[in-house]
């Protein structure tokens, strides 16, 4: 389809490394305070030991560079050492990286590396179980912009990570009408002509809703709260209607759980967006056990 190459990229997932040492900067700084008084009281300033993090369930994994950047950022002497890559399946018990320096940096980083990389995870793993339950049908699962203040960006990546794909990251990157700009402007009929190039995105609640927006030929209608029979028809609309060069998606957002999501692919939408994808998250269970 051909708005992916705008909507819905195909780049590899990446984290921008000025942004994740912002955010481990602030992290870090939230954890530790002032210092570590028990580390302070009980540790040997100069003791190194040696690390394993573990895994405590099954899982994707997403975040194992985000969780080494942060022992990086700690004490550049610290060596950590991957033992499964990005985006691979992680069992009970598997040894996920193993780490060896100073004691006191190890501990100092931690839990900021274990936040990091079990909240990754969940996202990373709860967007993977979408993805293949809505196999194989072609609607692609996407994030919204439900996120962790501060933490949107590495959500996103995680999404990417685990098969889905990215809504808009921030507002200025689409036009999208919903509901409270069409309240406050006082119907479609007064929307404004949008800027040059600038893909649209329109809000509909129903079928008379979609059929007015559908009339303006954006580039996407989100289908907000239909029921499946209302965007079964919208989908049958959408494709009898012929509009020369130009086809609009569908996208079909809210109350979509891995119970119905399939039913909702199966109407025949391109999109469908899920909030629980990074707001309604489960970190998955990992820890961190000195060895030696």
């Amino acid at each position: 389809m051909a708005y992916a190459k705008y909507f819905l990229s195909e780049r590899k997932p990446e984290i921008h490394t000025n942004k994740l040492k912002e955010i481990i900067k602030q992290a870090l700084s939230e954890d530790t305070g002032r210092r570590d008084i028990t580390t302070d009281l009980t540790i040997p300033k100069n003791k190194k030991i040696k690390a394993k993090i573990i895994a405590k369930e099954d899982f994707l994994l997403c975040g194992i560079d985000a969780a080494r950047e942060v022992f990086k950022v700690v004490d550049p002497q610290v060596s950590f050492v991957k033992k499964v890559n990005e985006g691979k399946q992680i069992h009970r018990k598997e040894i996920i990286a193993v780490i060896s320096g100073k004691a006191s940096s190890i501990l100092r980083a931690e839990r900021v590396a274990l936040n990091l990389l079990s909240l990754l995870s969940g996202v990373a793993t709860k967007t993977k179980k979408f993805v293949k339950t809505v196999e194989p049908f072609k609607t692609k699962i996407t994030d919204t912009r439900k996120t962790i203040a501060g933490l949107r960006e590495l959500q996103k990546y995680a999404v990417k990570v685990g098969g889905g794909y990215n809504h808009r990251i921030s507002l200025d990157e689409m036009v999208l009408i919903k509901d409270n700009h069409l309240k406050i402007l006082g119907g479609y009929s007064k929307l404004p002509v949008a800027p040059v190039g600038c893909k649209i995105e329109i809000e509909a609640q129903n079928l008379n809703e979609f059929k007015h927006a559908l009339s303006l030929k954006p580039d996407i209608i989100m289908l907000d709260n239909m029921p499946i029979k209302d965007i079964k028809t919208a989908v049958k609309i959408r494709n009898t209607t012929e509009i020369k060069n130009h086809r609009t998606l569908l996208e079909a957002s809210g109350g979509m759980h891995l119970g119905n999501i399939r039913k909702y692919a199966a109407t025949g939408v391109e999109i469908i967006s899920i909030g629980e994808l990074t707001d309604s998250i489960k970190s998955v269970d990992i820890s961190l056990e000195v060895v030696a």
